[in-house]
């Protein structure tokens, strides 16, 4: 169960993960030996799964952001599993859904340029057997970056 403190820690750390024990501990009203062990405590429980940073694409030279929306030819559990197996090989693929409706998975994709992306598509993707087309949808401006989890 969640107290209102943990709430309170859970949203600053979404924040600014850096925050140390002592710096917690004076957002929160707490000692820093408090505030640390209620972090490792929500580390523990699986509430915080990790800590990462954020990289600008853009100075990365991925210059082209887009969602794949994929449509299989057949559902059954290998084809699944190897289209799985597909998309966690492929770095350009930085997130991947499986959705109702529709398509069958959204992919989230950064590449360097159209030509990736293309190649991306037409080699990768399509060729895959189990896939039967894809949509893809490239970003034009992204109105709002990922952002904290509701608490």
């Amino acid at each position: 169960m969640l107290d209102p403190t943990d709430i309170r820690l859970l949203a600053a750390l979404q924040r600014n993960a850096h925050l140390t024990a002592q710096e917690l501990g004076e957002a929160l009203n707490l000692s820093p030996s408090q505030a640390g062990r209620r972090r490792q405590r929500l580390e523990a429980e699986g509430f915080i799964t990790g800590y990462t940073a954020r990289l600008d694409p853009s100075r990365l030279g991925l210059l082209v952001q887009g969602f794949i929306q994929v449509h299989l030819e057949t559902h059954g559990p290998e084809n699944s599993r190897s289209f799985a197996r597909l998309v966690e090989t492929r770095s350009e693929i930085t997130s991947a859904w499986t959705m109702t409706g529709d398509a069958d998975y959204l992919l989230r994709i950064y590449c360097a340029d159209l030509p990736a992306l293309n190649r991306l598509i037409h080699d990768v993707l399509l060729p895959h057997p189990a896939v039967a087309r894809v949509h893809s949808q490239i970003v034009m401006a992204q109105l709002k970056q990922d952002s904290p989890l509701p608490t």
